[in-house]
């Protein structure tokens, strides 16, 4: 047997082998690659047969175009005019003539998921509420309101005069309409809500070591306890005593929803190296939901690295 310099061996006495790049590793390797992705099959096919769906579209009078239209720019304004309007247009129909069904039509026409548009006409019917009641400060977005959808309508004007006074007088964060929510509520309840963007407070909890101060998304939501993303895993049934409010606005909580779904790409790779695993555990404690522009640059370059 070949006799190995101390070099190529470690402390712990495992040989150190070469890392093969496409100048070291052999050449059979290389046209193996090569011939496995020009190799393609011929399937013959003989035909298919596409059955057409006939699906009947209704058409609307020359007022009911004109509402629509109207009620359409409404929507692409204000979340309170969006959300009335959305909600005019469902009851009303107003989209038969395009599509089948509302959630389609929002989808289509607005860029909405079905969730998104019924948020915005709860949250409108919500800000009428408190415009009834003669709130004097007013919400600005629906994603301040949505936690006092969890209170009956009385409650609402209430829980958000609370809120506004803890903010000084302003509008207030949807942190603290949630804190104000759980104050009115008889005991206590599970305010978080699917795609959330939370912190960990790990203390004793054995699914939760080493992942102190991180940041998670909460993909369900239970009574008492919810399913959690972490940069590097899951966890399910974390009590709501394990979680903390982070503050972040909605679209906040997407870019680090997106940033989740770069960190998972990369840690699919089989060939990922120690140092590049560390940058994103780095990433995986940040304290702010978006990059910074070298933070944004060294992801960039193990994307290209790892072709992603």
């Amino acid at each position: 047997m070949a006799r190995r310099s101390k070099d190529e061996i470690t402390q712990d006495g495992h040989i150190k082998l070469p890392r093969q790049t496409a100048q070291t590793r052999p050449r059979e390797i290389d046209e193996m690659l090569t011939y496995s992705v020009r190799d393609t099959t011929t399937i013959p096919v003989t035909s298919i047969t596409v059955k057409e769906i006939d699906i009947k579209l209704e058409s609307l009078s020359e007022d009911e175009e004109k509402d629509k239209k109207h009620l359409e720019h409404k929507v692409e304004r204000a979340f309170s005019e969006a959300g009335s309007a959305l909600k005019e247009l469902r009851d009303r129909k107003l989209y038969r003539n395009t599509h089948t069904t509302f959630e389609e039509y929002c989808r289509d026409r607005f860029g909405h998921s079905r969730q998104k548009s019924y948020y915005l006409i709860a949250g409108a019917e919500i800000f009428q509420n408190l415009s009834t009641n003669r709130c004097q400060i007013l919400p600005t977005t629906e994603y301040q309101v949505r936690p006092l959808s969890l209170l009956e309508p009385p409650q609402q004007p209430v829980a958000w005069r609370l809120a506004v006074t803890e903010a000084g007088g302003k509008v207030p964060p949807a942190r603290l309409v949630r804190e104000a929510v759980q104050l009115l509520q008889e005991k206590p309840h599970n305010i978080y809500e699917v795609g959330e963007v939370v912190g960990i407070i790990a203390r004793d909890h054995p699914q939760l070591r080493g992942k102190n101060g991180c940041w998670a998304i909460i993909t369900a939501v239970y009574e008492f306890s919810c399913d959690l993303q972490f940069w590097n895993g899951v966890a399910d049934g974390v009590r709501i005593e394990y979680i903390k409010e982070l503050g972040y606005t909605e679209e906040e909580c997407q870019s680090v929803q997106q940033l989740c779904e770069r960190i998972k790409r990369l840690r699919s790779r089989d060939d990922l190296e120690d140092t590049a695993y560390a940058f994103l555990g780095l990433l995986g404690k940040l304290k702010q939901p978006y990059l910074s522009d070298l933070e944004e640059e060294m992801l960039s370059v193990l994307e290209r690295t790892y072709g992603l």
